[in-house]
């Protein structure tokens, strides 16, 4: 009894390490990492099976000196532990692909090498939807992980249709938002629903918030309707903020210096403080992606610069929270709530810390509130930001399917959908 507690035990732990790390950059010379549908950075690494979509794959190697860059994908199930499969049933071709497009950085007084290619190829092809971790790693070798990205590939066997209404429950009238939907699974053979389909809504690229184990409220043939009063409520949060650096030369709005001479170059933001008590105002944000793009220079990719950014933001009173942590949450944090997010408190200033070094760019970013003992999903934007319904938002549906013979979950619909007063 007590050996088949400490297995449960074991597995329980490795899928909870397998969810908190599924991005990740393990090498500190690694900056500048963009993965995205080609030609629009703010967008998800998400791909149609057996269509020919292009993603592209970006990053900046800071030593300067050309390397031997390979990468790799990993299936993963809904809730991103891997699949129990060869890597040969699901990958077509060879399992690991070199990454031969780089060039050295010109005009830029940070020296690095920036690397690229447009995925997938054809010579390593992923044959199955669902989720995925595409690992990029030096020469050859897996165990020389270098960073992780996640990946997702679908296929249109199931239809969604869905809506963001204000919910009606009046503790969260004012402040929350709520996902309503309904899944048409056409010809899929059902037999158990509730077992073989399941379901994920991802506000704003926040995973670590993610709402899971959703049960249909009604089943009406193949459709199912998920408009639970309680099951799919979101903190409205408020706009993101943003910090202009696509100039060093020009100090933007929101830039409170920024020393040229200096290498590299470091730039102070202007103090932020809690919007929590300001009205509701709409604005259009990127809802924290960012934007790597240069008005200085002629091609970003490789002419960009660096520089070290400070954001400091004064809690009230200039005291630090009582028992919680303050992050700072975006893309340019890998949209996640963990040690990578969380800023230090100034004893000598009362302002909170943290110095990123950031690529030439447009970044957006909000502020939240975790005790450390607490998951990330308890973090809030009360304190920092405010909830307010009225904001817009972005969500993402995803709809996994697993046959009764199936050893993986198929990602089987995809959906986004805007809240807010106008969409972009």
């Amino acid at each position: 009894m007590k050996f088949r507690l400490l297995i449960i035990l074991m597995l329980y732990s490795f899928a909870i390490f397998a969810q908190r790390n599924v991005e990740g950059v393990v090498s500190g010379q690694i900056a500048g990492i963009k993965f995205f549908q080609s030609g629009n950075q703010m967008s998800l690494p998400l791909m149609k099976l057996q269509q020919r979509e292009v993603l592209e794959l970006h990053f900046d190697d800071l030593e300067g000196f050309a390397k031997n860059y390979f990468y790799t994908y990993e299936l993963c199930n809904a809730d991103w532990t891997p699949v129990q499969l060869s890597a040969f049933d699901y990958i077509s071709g060879f399992t690991q692909g070199r990454i031969t497009q780089f060039r050295p950085s010109s005009v830029a007084f940070q020296k690095y090498v920036h690397y690229q290619i447009r995925l997938p190829e054809s010579n390593c092809m992923p044959t199955r939807s669902g989720n995925y971790i595409l690992k990029v790693f030096l020469n050859g070798d897996t165990n020389q992980l270098v960073f992780t990205k996640r990946m997702l590939i679908a296929e249109d066997k199931a239809t969604i249709a869905a809506q963001v209404l204000q919910p009606y429950q009046s503790q969260v009238f004012l402040t929350h938002q709520r996902v309503q939907f309904s899944v048409n699974a056409g010809r899929m053979q059902l037999v158990n629903p509730q077992q073989q389909i399941k379901v994920v809504v991802v506000q704003n690229n926040l995973w670590d918030r993610a709402v899971r184990n959703i049960q249909p409220v009604f089943i009406r043939g193949s459709v199912l309707e998920y408009n639970g009063e309680q099951d799919v409520v979101f903190p409205g949060g408020k706009e993101y903020r943003w910090a202009d650096l696509r100039s060093f030369r020009f100090v933007s709005d929101r830039m409170e210096s920024a020393d040229l001479k200096a290498r590299p170059v470091e730039v102070v933001m202007r103090t932020d403080q809690s919007r929590s008590n300001l009205r509701y105002i709409f604005f259009r944000d990127l809802n924290g992606w960012l934007e790597l793009g240069s008005t200085d220079m002629i091609n970003h990719w490789w002419q960009g610069d660096f520089a070290k950014v400070k954001f400091q933001y004064q809690p009230p009173n200039s005291k630090p929270f009582e028992k919680e942590d303050l992050h700072m949450v975006g893309e340019l944090t890998g949209f996640q709530i963990s040690d990578s997010s969380k800023m230090s408190f100034n004893l000598q200033t009362g302002f909170y810390e943290k110095e990123l070094y950031l690529k030439q760019g447009y970044y957006t970013y909000q502020y939240m509130t975790k005790a450390a003992s607490d998951s990330p999903k308890a973090a809030n934007v009360q304190k920092t930001e405010g909830n307010f319904w009225e904001t817009e938002n972005e969500y993402l549906i995803l709809v996994y399917y697993r046959a009764l013979t199936g050893r993986h979950d198929e990602l089987v619909a995809v959906q986004s959908i805007r809240s807010g007063p106008a969409p972009r």
